[in-house]
């Protein structure tokens, strides 16, 4: 390189630095504006009402619990353009990409897919459990997302809904379970709901409901 081109970008990088260095990133600041413009998240559990409802119409029918696993399944995959419907309901921005945080949370929920090999595992080993595994995984999942919404009700959904699930996916039929699903699942988008109304996180990443 040139030496005269070197000592220009240098003094570049240092003025970025030093500027960078004046005004650091307020990461509270920063998970605070995603909390609020995605409202906690609430069109992503809209959307696994929607779900639910599906599986536990499957496993109303007379299909064979192959099939109908089968089917629960494949009930996952309209999740996105279904959260993507609910997002325009609430007038949430669904892929906030001035937020540098909004790609935490694809990984976040794409942490559930390895997981989801041991639902794939259950509908080949143990049918009968297939939605109980299904449930569980998807509960579990909710875990850092109390910590990535400021969400208390995360925190509660993802011990609830697995421990839940494991005991009536023993004790019950899995069309008993998608039903106490579409109920919990509800209470859960009441309780967002009800966080977003009595605790808002501000854009300027200030709230009451700071954890």
């Amino acid at each position: 390189m040139d030496p005269i081109n070197f000592e220009k970008a240098h003094s570049q990088y240092a003025h970025k630095t030093q500027k960078h260095m004046k005004n650091p990133i307020n990461f509270e600041k920063v998970r605070s504006q995603y909390a609020f413009s995605q409202k906690r998240g609430l069109h992503f559990i809209m959307a696994s009402v929607v779900i639910w409802i599906l599986i536990a119409i499957i496993h109303a029918t007379s299909l064979p619990i192959e099939t109908k696993d089968l089917l629960t399944f494949c009930c996952a995959c309209p999740l996105m353009p279904l959260a993507w419907a609910f997002s325009k309901v609430l007038k949430v921005t669904f892929s906030d990409k001035g937020n540098p945080l909004s790609s935490l949370g694809m990984v976040l929920s794409c942490a559930q897919i390895p997981y989801l090999l041991i639902v794939m595992w259950g509908m080949s080993s143990v049918p009968e459990l297939m939605v109980m595994l299904f449930a569980m995984v998807f509960g579990a999942h909710l875990l850092p997302f109390g910590w990535f919404y400021r969400s208390g009700a995360y925190y509660v959904m993802s011990g609830v809904i697995p421990v839940g699930a494991l005991l009536l996916g023993l004790l019950t039929s899995p069309l008993v379970l998608s039903l106490a699903m579409i109920g919990v699942e509800g209470i859960f988008c009441l309780l967002l709901y009800l966080e977003c109304r009595k605790s808002p996180v501000s854009s300027k990443g200030q709230g009451t409901g700071e954890r």
